[in-house]
């Protein structure tokens, strides 16, 4: 991955959720890379054809499983097929694979699951976050070598609702069955992509009769963007009420901070909270208490002594002096930089005397700088390089051996052809706040939980902090809460995050 410009740092977001490639870059790289053929009408006829051989999906599968929550054994049954996707003459132009976990019993909640990317399959929520069999990954000290070992999930959902894990086109078994050109048109932009995934979750209702179930949905950083937009088109245009859901790390709103780094504040306040609690932890000083003291400063004396500007230089001292003690930072470092902490520089500073890089979905996740001397960052972020081994070897033999769905294909954990065919544009820089507001507004009972952990600097929790502030009430001002967890963009890789997480949702889920 190239290195990103500090204006580009929230696009991240998009990516792993790992959300995982860079949204709003590719937003604004619409035409062909350099070196890469537009393509024409024979080639796109060539490539439809070519999809035609693939050889089929299996059929549905499904098979029985235990695992034991709490001390407890549950009972469930996992099912694994593929719902096919229409072009506007109905031909089936794609396959989505959806893995589902199921319980016995009445009145269960059912709840749909997305990453992000776009590019992302949905295995990081699946073996990383709630689903009932867990994969350790993610976190400083694991290494894509080591043994892909699935053990029970303690903070699973399954236990309070049934969870439906889909993979978009072009992650994991999922497959577009058209040209290159159709592809992008029906499936790799925002509006196609935010359709035909809301009517997989029509489709997978209607077929398994529970349209009638309380609904919820979650997605993790593009994931969190599709989110809002998602459940705003099955309430507005599809006919289904969700009753809530639970956005993840989100790419929610990248506009917050469009007026630039120069004049606006903005910027450097979604970031200098989640680098205080990097610090925080190292110095084994995380807590509620400290980061709300965080925030307070960072609305506060901090946004006002950079609006102050030059006009105000004891201010600014004052500024640079505390930025300094907040970030453990060296003060040298600091003072250039004007208390104005720019990410990707930050990320080889932190651990420069040890020549290491941070990892922007975790600053505290590190490995070695390859090129510790160039003047960039040319290495791959230190989580995105440990992580797609781990999390593909262990989907693959879960559905192809566990599961017993023989499929010949590729897995895709995380696709960059995707991320470099995808066509976002206005719609993506626009993020999902409109719809937010308007599927709450909509329904008087909808809950909404948005996490984050505080150690992310590719989609901070401060930017969501500063949105919902600006949200007006409408009812319960608790129906929209942030939620914050240590940890950084996956900070469910963490068992106490993880069940911290499952706590807060099973409260929202029985209150409704």
């Amino acid at each position: 991955m190239r290195t990103i410009p500090r204006h580009l740092v929230p696009a991240l977001c998009a990516i792993l959720s790992l959300g995982l490639a860079l949204p709003r870059a590719a937003a604004q790289n619409d035409k062909p890379a350099a070196g890469q053929p537009a393509g024409n009408k024979s080639e796109g006829n060539q490539n439809a054809a070519e999809n035609e051989k693939l050889p089929p999906l299996p059929p549905e599968k499904s098979v029985q499983q235990t695992m034991t929550l709490n001390g407890k054994t549950l009972h469930y049954t996992v099912t694994i097929g593929a719902f096919p996707t229409r072009d506007k003459d109905g031909k089936v132009a794609g396959e989505v694979v959806v893995t589902s976990y199921t319980m016995a019993g009445g009145n269960r909640p059912v709840t749909f699951a997305f990453n992000g990317g776009p590019g992302a399959s949905s295995v990081y929520l699946n073996f990383g976050a709630i689903g009932p069999r867990h994969l350790q990954f993610g976190n400083e000290g694991d290494s894509p070598s080591d043994p892909t070992v699935l053990t029970d999930n303690q903070g699973t959902w399954l236990d309070f609702t049934d969870l439906v894990f889909i993979d978009p086109i072009g992650t994991g078994f999922s497959r577009s069955l058209v040209s290159e050109d159709e592809t992008k048109k029906l499936f790799y932009s925002t509006e196609p992509d935010i359709e035909y995934l809301s009517r997989i979750i029509y489709d997978w209702l209607v077929k398994n009769g529970r349209l009638d179930s309380r609904k919820y949905l979650v997605g993790e950083s593009y994931g969190g963007f599709r989110g809002p937009r998602i459940t705003y088109y099955l309430q507005s245009q599809l006919g289904v009420a969700m009753n809530g859901f639970v956005l993840i790390s989100p790419y929610l709103n990248p506009t917050i901070d469009s007026h630039g780094e120069i004049f606006s504040p903005l910027p450097w306040m979604l970031t200098l909270p989640s680098i205080t609690a990097a610090n925080l932890e190292r110095e084994h000083k995380l807590t509620p208490e400290a980061m709300q003291q965080v925030i307070d400063y960072t609305e506060g004396e901090y946004a006002t002594t950079l609006i102050k500007g030059r006009s105000d230089q004891a201010a600014t001292d004052r500024m640079i002096q505390r930025v300094t003690e907040m970030t453990g930072l060296d003060p040298q470092f600091v003072k250039e930089s004007g208390g104005r902490l720019e990410t990707q520089a930050y990320l080889r500073e932190v651990h420069r005397e040890q020549g290491k890089l941070g990892s922007v979905y975790d600053s505290n996740v590190t490995m070695f700088d390859p090129f510790p001397y160039s003047a960039e960052q040319r290495a791959n972020d230190p989580m995105l390089a440990s992580i797609i081994a781990p999390v593909t070897t262990a989907m693959v033999n879960f559905i192809t051996h566990t599961i017993g769905w023989q499929v010949d294909a590729r897995y895709n954990a995380l696709s960059y052809d995707v991320s470099r065919l995808w066509q976002g544009g206005d719609e993506l820089r626009s993020g999902s706040v409109t719809e937010l507001r308007q599927a709450v507004a909509a329904d008087p009972k909808m809950r909404v939980i948005i996490a984050h952990g505080w150690n992310d600097l590719s989609c901070p929790f401060m930017g969501s902090v500063l949105s919902v502030n600006q949200m007006p009430v409408m009812g319960d001002p608790t129906r929209v809460s942030v939620r914050e967890y240590p940890g950084g963009h996956m900070f469910y890789t963490r068992e106490p995050s993880r069940i911290a997480l499952r706590d807060d949702v099973m409260k929202m889920m029985s209150e409704h």
